[in-house]
């Protein structure tokens, strides 16, 4: 045999005497008691010899066996007292056996004790390197988990201070809008309230000037009722030459040549259009060739107009436009009270006798509804330059009519709220008035005698 298989023979023999005198721990796998069971079985074997001590052995039933069994108890009645000492003596050792396996016994208990003890006190002093070696691992694990906090901590603030400020633009941003729409809102609110107040005293300014207006009337009428009988009416003074009276050249001709063209008098007559829109009936003194109507047309605005020259009113029905051959005072003495919504009448009044002027006025305010516009445009005689040029070129002119004039004439027969506006710069058409302007000291004059060569004049009915 080889040493290797010598070495594993006594190996097996001696795993097999450990395995029959040794006791092993469950909890210690290194650690072994002696065991004690052999001693308990020579103790019983010896405790069942010192039993048998004084019996008979058995035979085989018969009269032979009686005879040697009853020959038997009878010597071992005889020895009794010999074999008594004996007896004693091995049952003390017994009892003596019994004490030494209780005493075994416990010293196999401090034994496993100790051997505790000692695998606690291993134990722990393992546990105290394996802590030692844990507790630096622990802190090379802190040290690099208080470093990750910590950037952690850093890019959390950094993330938080860059949510702030963009909370903070977004909600500046917010209040910088709702504080707009605020503004915007008063703003609105202030228009309106401006709007309602205006509206409000033009209305009171309109009932005021109606009831100064009446009674302004009244007081005349009762002056007029306490004198005594009028004197006889002066004849009226004859008309001035119009254009359907008879003369000496073609009207129309005249009126294209000094006026102007259609095209240059629709764009003049372009002011008029943002206060007669919306109305819903529109009548034009001295239609003409039809430039006012047909504006109006295009703005949806029912319109008529009246001319006493029949080829001018010739001309505007070609062009699809209501209008009709008529004296303008015998027209609008013939419309029912109110009901017109605006009046119309561009460079007519110059034509007529100046006695008949308030009498139009009148007629036109009698045609109005309440809040109808009277507008009339005639040359300005407050600007020079018309009495040099345009206003004499037509014979059928009577008189020019001042502003300050139409304006008493209105506020007589009820029309109030009363516009005056200069047209058609003279600045415009003459250099030589610009360069007037121009001058030093000059600017004055220049804008006082040499303003517009047209005006218009604006009046709404009570």
């Amino acid at each position: 045999m080889t040493s290797e298989e010598i070495a594993a023979v006594v190996a097996e023999i001696r795993h097999r005497v450990r395995a029959r005198y040794a006791k092993q721990v469950d909890d210690l796998p290194d650690f072994c008691l002696p065991s004690l069971t052999p001693l308990a079985q020579a103790r019983d074997a010896a405790d069942a010899k010192v039993a048998a001590i004084g019996t008979v052995n058995p035979r085989p039933p018969g009269l032979v066996s009686d005879v040697v069994q009853g020959v038997k108890r009878l010597v071992s009645r005889a020895l009794h007292w010999h074999v008594r000492e004996q007896v004693e003596f091995n049952r003390a050792v017994l009892t003596y056996m019994d004490r030494t396996l209780a005493a075994l016994d416990e010293q196999n208990r401090n034994l496993l004790l100790l051997a505790r003890a000692c695998a606690e006190f291993r134990r722990f002093g393992e546990f105290t390197s394996a802590w030692q070696e844990w507790r630096k691992g622990w802190e090379e694990r802190w040290a690099q988990t208080e470093v990750q906090f910590l950037r952690s901590t850093a890019e959390l603030q950094a993330t938080f201070q860059h949510r702030t400020g963009q909370l903070e633009s977004t909600f500046r941003d917010h209040v910088n809008s709702q504080h707009a729409d605020y503004l915007g809102a008063l703003d609105r609110a202030n228009l309106d309230i401006q709007k309602r107040v205006w509206e409000d005293l033009n209305r009171f300014n309109r009932e005021y000037e109606r009831l100064i207006h009446t009674e302004l009337r009244l007081i005349r009428q009762r002056g007029v009722a306490g004198m005594s009988a009028p004197a006889p009416a002066a004849p009226a003074p004859a008309a001035a030459p119009t254009p359907t009276q008879e003369l000496p050249f073609d009207y129309a001709r005249f009126a294209e040549r000094f006026r102007g063209s259609a095209d240059y008098v629709t764009a003049s007559l372009r002011f008029y259009l943002p206060y007669f829109e919306g109305r819903t009936r529109v009548l034009d003194l001295g239609c003409g060739r039809g430039e006012f109507l047909a504006l109006l047309a295009e703005r949806h605005v029912p319109a008529s107009g009246i001319d006493s020259d029949p080829e001018s009113v010739a001309l505007c029905r070609e062009k699809g436009l209501a209008a009709e051959q008529a004296d303008l005072f015998a027209h609008l003495a013939g419309l029912p009270e109110a009901s017109l919504d605006g009046v119309f009448s561009s460079q007519v009044v110059e034509h007529l006798p100046p006695a008949r002027l308030p009498e139009l006025v009148a007629l036109a305010a009698r045609a109005l509804a309440p809040g109808g516009l009277l507008a009339i445009e005639t040359p300005n005689p407050e600007c020079l330059a018309i009495f040099a040029t345009n206003f004499y070129l037509d014979p059928t002119h009577v008189r020019p009519v001042p502003s300050s004039l139409l304006h008493f004439y209105f506020q007589e027969n009820g029309l109030t709220a009363i516009e005056v506006h200069q047209l058609a710069p003279a600045a415009e058409v003459f250099p030589e008035i610009a360069a007037l302007g121009q001058v030093e000291g000059l600017a004055g004059f220049q804008q006082k005698f040499f303003g517009g060569l047209d005006y218009a004049i604006l009046g709404r009915k009570l």
